[in-house]
């Protein structure tokens, strides 16, 4: 050694990783053994879509007005424009285009249809996608669709809702639903 007589050796310091080896030391941790717990995303909160609506006097009057068959209009404000949700006879129309409509199936039962087209135009339109989900759900007799919302896309099962407009048409029939256009007479 050839340190001073009174001072200690000086200690060897450890070599550090280099950012390059750093990050080529991670890929192959994730390659061999996946991310770390403190490397995990945040699971994406999930929204329950349509329960602004659902509650809503304006949207309680709409569903009421579709079923009966009478007009009924509101709007709805969403990033600063303004949307036009209303009914017209047997259609309900987001912005002045059909988005949900019914046909007669018997005299007491309607079948209720979404148009495909109007809802892929639509889907980026956060009001909108409430206002989907919340017809959907206040409708019991209805069995649940398949229809979900992921990453700004409506999806019908695995697949957009757009796949297979071209063979199948736009029209998308999602069940049938009692309305109140019939009165009832009692027997005598």
């Amino acid at each position: 050694m050839t340190a001073a007589p009174g001072k200690a050796p000086k200690k060897e310091k450890e070599k550090k990783q280099t950012p390059e080896e750093r990050l080529q030391a991670l890929r192959y941790n994730h390659m061999m053994y996946g991310p770390t717990a403190g490397e995990m995303r945040p699971a994406a909160k999930k929204v329950n879509y349509g329960t602004a609506y659902l509650n809503h006097p304006k949207f309680q009057g709409l569903l009421a007005a579709f079923k009966k068959g009478t007009p009924f209009r509101f709007d709805v404000t969403d990033k600063g424009k303004i949307y036009t949700v209303a009914t017209e006879d047997s259609h309900i129309t987001f912005d002045g285009k059909v988005i949900y409509y019914s046909r007669h199936l018997n005299k007491y039962e309607d079948n209720l249809l979404l148009d495909r087209a109007s809802a892929v135009h639509y889907q980026g339109i956060e009001a909108f996608v409430h206002l989907a989900f919340a017809v959907l759900r206040s409708f019991p007799d209805l069995e649940a669709p398949p229809l979900s919302y992921l990453q700004g896309q409506f999806y019908l099962g695995s697949e957009t809702l757009d796949a297979g407009m071209a063979e199948q048409g736009p029209n998308l029939l999602l069940g049938s639903f009692k309305h109140s256009k019939v009165l009832e007479k009692p027997r005598k």
